[in-house]
């Protein structure tokens, strides 16, 4: 399973740029950064070898699929995301016709997925955590997703990961990506019995007659 960075800081991306295979952003996450838009995207993509998602913020066909022209020529790398939706499904179509990727975002439902893989979308993001947090199982909607889609191309990007079992979950049902924030993949790294073990060892280094 692929590992990408949720995340638009550019400190957290040249941090991680060894661990990860692409990065997703989002207007939210846009938000929380200081400079021009366009500064930010061209430097994310100059860090990152692999899928860059930017997404677009119109709500009708029309002004989606100018949006993402428009980000489609920031970098090679750069994925569209794209809202499920109406308007959004139609957009993923014009899109896939003339070859600029897209990731079909906020999902919630196995229809959902359907739907925009039939539109041609390159991924599917379902939202694991924000369904956690109304009480559903999102981990569930993920295996769903996945077998749904095993005759389609398009991939799943498990989002909205809350922790690290939401990653091995993941990984364990075949998803074809997970999508974590900086906080979770430092957490991925982490063990307090490796804290001991490291500790024991230079405590015990230190008692060895070095010649």
């Amino acid at each position: 399973m692929k590992i990408f960075l949720d995340t638009a800081n550019i400190d957290e991306i040249k941090l991680a740029r060894h661990l990860i295979d692409g990065v997703t952003t989002n207007p939210s996450l846009m938000a929380k950064e200081t400079g021009p838009f366009n500064n930010i995207t061209r430097e994310i993509c100059s860090l990152v070898n692999g899928p860059v998602s930017l997404e677009v913020v119109s709500t009708s066909v029309e002004g989606m699929v100018k949006e993402a022209r428009v980000l489609a020529k920031v970098h090679k790398n750069v994925v569209v995301k794209v809202p499920i939706c109406w308007e959004g499904l139609k957009a993923v179509k014009v899109l896939a016709k003339e070859g600029i990727r897209t990731n079909v975002t906020l999902i919630f439902s196995s229809n959902q997925a359907l739907l925009a893989a039939r539109a041609g979308a390159t991924y599917v993001s379902p939202f694991v955590g924000r369904l956690d947090d109304i009480g559903h199982d999102g981990m569930q909607l993920v295996g769903e997703i996945l077998t749904v889609l095993k005759d389609f191309k398009t991939q799943v990007i498990v989002a909205s990961v809350r922790h690290p079992l939401h990653v091995t979950q993941a990984a364990i049902l075949g998803a074809h990506i997970a999508t974590v924030p900086f906080r979770v993949l430092e957490q991925m790294c982490q063990h307090p019995l490796t804290d001991i073990g490291i500790k024991k060892f230079q405590e015990d280094w230190g008692k060895v007659k070095k010649e």
